[in-house]
């Protein structure tokens, strides 16, 4: 059946828990690409149990909801693709705990018919056992055969441009071949990433890397050069998916200070292709 505006509008989500351990935080670290290096003490502390932090942005695979595929929407859930990504932390995350998350439908727009539709949605992650909130995220799915159902055909917002100096920063972060493979155990086990065969028939030569481990390892491009590398000085983050990436290519994070943070985009070095784009920082301590 076809999208239903209204009714998705005011479609009720169910709430989705999870338990996270020590493990399950080191495990994003490396599905990310850290503890390359033994000796470097910064990777060290997200990979290594005595002195663990947690990313900034494992926020976005906990207490995921799979609510596309799980219930009756409508939506061609096999031809959506990620679009957006945003979060904004209100403190940083432990590296072990008890979380839940409600998901709300913010906007839907039509695009008309052979267009697609966009669908906005918001997640707020909660500790289970404090009852604060942690963090606040804003996703952004593009279905691609979902326009044409008579909803509205309003623009999407413009994504916030990039400076037209020269980087202000430049960070070049390799993946490995198995990049996927290990990211995947953080809880998005899409076949498309792992399997030859669906790879190839979604139209890929091999499989592509997970958007939202390029969006991480961007992230921690950008706590590296502009936070120290201390979680809590990145509190939030949003960018645009534009192309996939491969595993084993190298990821370069461009990134450009300003008053309110940084604007960042990421491009595969091989390839010079831009990946990732229209990319904001919000740090600690700016406006």
């Amino acid at each position: 059946m076809a999208i239903d505006y209204d009714r998705l509008m005011a479609l009720d989500i169910p709430p989705v828990e999870q338990s996270y351990t020590v493990r399950d935080t080191i495990l994003y670290a490396l599905g990310l690409g850290l503890g390359r290096d033994p000796l470097d003490d910064a990777e060290l502390s997200f990979v290594y149990e005595k002195r663990l932090k947690a990313l900034p942005t494992m926020c976005c695979v906990l207490a995921n909801s799979s609510w596309i595929r799980e219930l009756d929407t409508g939506i061609d859930w096999v031809r959506v693709v990620h679009g957006e990504q945003m979060f904004r932390l209100h403190r940083p995350l432990p590296p072990a705990g008890r979380v839940t998350s409600k998901t709300r439908i913010v906007d839907v727009v039509d695009k008309g018919a052979g267009k697609g539709a966009v669908i906005f949605s918001e997640r707020t992650l909660t500790d289970m056992d404090s009852g604060e909130t942690l963090a606040t995220l804003m996703h952004t799915i593009f279905c691609r055969g979902d326009g044409g159902f008579g909803g509205p055909a309003r623009r999407s917002a413009p994504p916030p441009p990039h400076p037209e100096r020269p980087p202000d920063i430049v960070c070049d972060r390799p993946t490995r071949p198995e990049t996927a493979l290990i990211y995947r155990l953080s809880g998005d086990y899409n076949p498309l990433h792992a399997d030859p065969a669906v790879a190839r028939a979604a139209g890929y030569a091999r499989p592509i890397l997970h958007g939202l481990a390029t969006f991480g390892i961007a992230g921690y491009a950008l706590l590296k050069s502009l936070c120290g590398g201390d979680p809590a000085g990145l509190v939030g983050m949003s960018g645009r998916f534009s192309a996939p990436v491969f595993p084993g290519e190298t990821i370069r994070t461009e990134i450009w200070r300003d008053g309110a943070g940084a604007s960042f985009r990421a491009r595969v070095v091989e390839r010079d292709a831009i990946v990732l784009t229209n990319g904001r920082a919000e740090l600690a301590g700016r406006p």
